[in-house]
């Protein structure tokens, strides 16, 4: 199955993260990356009082049911720090989230594919288009479509994908 993970980190080593998550991901035997979107520094969602968010889209192939993904994406999380707290939108040392589960639809009380709010995420639809620009989701819009239709609310691209490999 076809997946595509959102990456986003803002506190503690934010980039450090993002490689340690990127590279947890790669190795995982279950998981097979097929593309990595730039990182990209965006505004926090939410309250202001945060510091600026890195964030990416990586496209994985995996056998894995959306909740073992899932599982294996919050474990990933906690290795590296993630405590889950009541805080909508709030900063988190690493955030992984299952945008799109090839073009399955879940809504349950763990997982809701697709991800609730990527249509409206700049960080999200323009790293998303930049990896899989003729995507389709799964109510028909392109995601080309989408992203070059939302506001870019100070989004910058931060590295190239080469940039940041795993050590």
């Amino acid at each position: 199955m076809l997946c595509y993970i959102g990456l986003g980190s803002n506190l503690e080593l934010p980039l450090e993260r993002a490689i340690a998550a990127r590279g947890a991901l790669h190795a995982n035997p279950s998981l097979e990356l097929i593309s990595v979107s730039s990182l990209y520094q965006s505004r926090p969602m939410g309250p202001q009082d945060q510091p600026d968010y890195l964030n990416a889209v990586i496209a994985l192939e995996t056998q894995l049911s959306a909740l073992e993904l899932l599982d294996v994406c919050q474990s990933i999380e906690q290795d590296q720090g993630r405590v889950r707290k009541q805080q909508r939108w709030g900063p988190r040392s690493l955030d992984l989230d299952i945008l799109l589960y090839g073009q399955t639809s879940i809504n349950n009380e763990r997982l809701t594919i697709p991800h609730y709010g990527m249509h409206e995420r700049e960080f999200v639809l323009l790293p998303l288009m930049e990896i899989a620009a003729d995507l389709i989701l799964p109510n028909g819009e392109q995601v080309c479509d989408l992203a070059q239709n939302i506001a870019r609310n100070g989004l910058v691209k931060y590295l190239h994908p080469e940039q940041w490999l795993p050590a």
